[in-house]
């Protein structure tokens, strides 16, 4: 290795011992009296300017706490390493999917003392957020931002396929049949626009089967990929990759641009319809805000009514890590941002619906998403899911992607790829809850 290289592997070596030295040393003594609390969140842009609106409210309001708010990136990976070395944030802002791992490797304090003390209870929260705080019968977590999924269609699009703008499909045929009028190829036979496509965005390949009435897992300790629901899901899911022909599709698929960005497939009109989260509204105001849009509930299949208004859930989270050094104060600023003056000024500039089971009228009235009302009552629905709640659901995640991609650029059998996910995910399945079990077994 020459000098100059080994100069610069020192420099940088200095540099990572001095960020996390930044992060992790000993809080010095504050010099205006107060109890300083030491946040740290995920967010950066306009999601951390909302959320320092809400901690400036905050520190506003008393005079004997002090919230200081740092956006660290890969947060509940530095939250574990700082709460393994003995001094972690007292309060950070995580992903829903962080709340079991933590919770089963004892690294959150629960949260029920507190919340039993002062009155925060489930019945404040829509159900399937305040079930996603919770894990073995504790609560581990409450919330900051929610989001629901939801149909959005370009009307202009719509227009000229000769479709009515004002009539989302209302079931999976109908979709199905507006998604062959939206589409376009070129003099070649190359797809230059598309009605609907299972595989835009990527996010929920894993989520196919719960339109249909299917479920990833028993809730329990089996993985259910291979019933006759998940397997007519992602049969359709192979239908559109049939129809469109897989070569097509990549080449078609290749000119998607970054999804914050006006080469975005639904924002540049690429793709007609879009399942897309309460997000989209801002991307669209702030990439095509000319764009002619609208939502509605992604639709059931025609046999099924009973699954109307389904939508997977999710949520960020704030928690109080164990060793904190500060959880009463900690609680004393999630506490506020639980009240309906926090939460709406956190989720109006979000956004985002709010995760209430109260809103105000007012709230409603200023948002700036003009289908608001709609993410919130997709939320409130009694077809609700989410992941399986289990702490190796991120690497299920990423087999159910490897999974569709099979069906959906091979052409592979459902059958066939789901079987294979499922006799590599069991076995972790039925490992992880052991050791999770036998963790439990030995907590103080």
């Amino acid at each position: 290795m020459s000098v100059t290289r080994r100069i610069l592997t020192c420099v940088l070596g200095a540099l990572v011992v001095l960020g996390f030295w930044a992060l992790f040393r000993p809080d010095p003594a504050p010099a205006d009296n107060k109890i300083h609390v030491r946040y740290w969140e995920k967010w950066s842009g306009f999601e951390e300017e909302a959320m320092r609106k809400v901690v400036d409210a905050f520190n506003r309001k008393q005079d004997r706490i002090h919230v200081d708010m740092l956006s660290v990136s890969q947060v509940n990976h530095k939250m574990l390493l700082a709460t393994a070395g003995g001094n972690p944030p007292d309060v950070a802002g995580v992903w829903d999917y962080d709340v079991v791992v933590f919770a089963d490797y004892n690294a959150i304090r629960p949260l029920d003392a507190f919340a039993g003390r002062d009155g925060v209870t489930k019945e404040d929260y829509l159900p399937a957020y305040w079930d996603l705080c919770t894990h073995r019968g504790q609560t581990f977590a409450l919330p900051t931002t929610p989001a629901s999924v939801a149909l959005h269609w370009n009307r202009k699009l719509f227009k000229e396929a000769g479709l009515d703008p004002d009539t989302p499909p209302k079931t999976l045929d109908e979709l199905d049949a507006m998604s062959e009028k939206l589409t376009k190829r070129d003099a070649g036979g190359g797809i230059i626009q598309s009605g609907f496509l299972p595989a835009e965005p990527l996010w929920w390949n894993w989520a196919w089967g719960y339109w249909f009435g299917g479920r990833l897992w028993d809730g329990q300790d089996r993985i259910t990929l291979l019933t006759p629901e998940n397997l007519r899901a992602f049969q359709w899911v192979k239908g559109y990759a049939d129809r469109l022909g897989p070569e097509d599709l990549q080449v078609f698929q290749s000119g998607f641009g970054n999804f914050s960005s006006p080469q975005n497939a639904f924002l540049s009109g690429k793709v007609a319809m879009v399942m897309q989260g309460v997000w989209m509204a801002n991307y669209i105001n702030n990439n095509n805000p000319a764009l002619d849009w609208d939502a509605a509930p992604f639709p059931p299949p025609a046999d099924r009514p009973d699954l109307a208004n389904a939508t997977p859930v999710g949520l960020d989270v704030l928690v109080i890590p164990t060793g904190a050094k500060r959880p009463n104060e900690a609680w004393e600023f999630v506490k506020y941002v639980q009240s309906q003056e926090g939460m709406e000024m956190l989720c109006d500039a979000q956004w985002k619906h709010s995760p209430l089971s109260k809103v105000s009228e007012r709230f409603y009235r200023q948002h700036k998403n003009k289908r608001i009302k709609l993410f919130y009552d997709l939320a409130a629905s009694k077809n609700t899911f989410s992941w399986p709640r289990v702490g190796i659901w991120r690497e299920w995640q990423d087999e159910m992607k490897s999974g569709f991609e099979q069906i959906w650029t091979n052409g592979q059998e459902p059958e066939t790829a789901l079987r294979y996910v499922e006799s590599r995910m069991q076995p972790k399945l039925t490992r992880y809850l052991e050791g999770a079990n036998r963790r439990l077994s030995v907590s103080p």
